[in-house]
């Protein structure tokens, strides 16, 4: 990022105005169901150099257990969601501020409203404000992946709940106007290349 910086001394305070150069790069979020290869892909992204976002789930999950919440989610499922709908919100605005051409997101804000109509709890009408208000430019759909998926402590959807969640964040995006890219099962670097080969064309 490129700043000039102005500084005015007056009475001992420092007033600072920043003037940012227009960066017009792409935010480009990665979606798919539990253990479809999501966090891998961004793992890889971020070694090559790449600006990556990681998925923010398991952090919230860590911190509500820090607080005696063993699962947040199914605990208190609308709290989980709010904090959720904060940290993307806070990751999108960074996002539009970095410097790069491409900024890569591990799940993006609809995927908060997805999750909702999946265990069919309601939600107040700022998710779905939140959702038409900050717009993603290209989003990558990894399918349901049996053989590579796992559970743990963070992630106890079974594969079958996988499946289901896929067809709803499927649901979710395309009613917010997204046109949606399969990618294909594949080893990761081959994943990888075929999204930057995607977004090159």
């Amino acid at each position: 990022m490129f700043f000039l910086r102005i500084y005015i001394a007056q009475k001992n305070v420092n007033l600072h105005f920043y003037f940012r150069k227009n960066v017009d790069n792409k935010i480009i979020v990665i979606i798919g169901g539990p253990g479809s290869g999501k966090s891998t892909i961004i793992n890889y992204l971020t070694n090559k150099g790449f600006s990556c976002y990681p998925e923010i789930s398991r952090q919230v999950t860590l911190e509500a257990r820090e607080k005696g919440i063993d699962q947040l989610f199914l605990e208190q499922p609308l709290l989980f969601s709010e904090l959720l709908l904060k940290g993307r919100i806070n990751q999108f605005n960074s996002a539009k501020h970095e410097d790069s051409k491409f900024v890569f997101i591990d799940r993006g804000i609809p995927d908060v409203v997805a999750y909702m109509d999946f265990i069919g709890d309601t939600y107040p009408e700022i998710f779905t404000k939140a959702c038409e208000e900050h717009r993603y430019d290209q989003i990558f759909l990894l399918p349901p992946w049996e053989e590579i998926y796992l559970s743990d402590n963070e992630r106890y959807e079974t594969y079958e709940q996988a499946v289901e969640i896929h067809k709803h964040l499927t649901k979710t995006y395309e009613s917010y106007g997204y046109n949606l890219v399969d990618v294909p099962k594949d080893t990761v670097q081959n994943r990888v290349d075929f999204i930057l080969n995607h977004l090159e064309k």
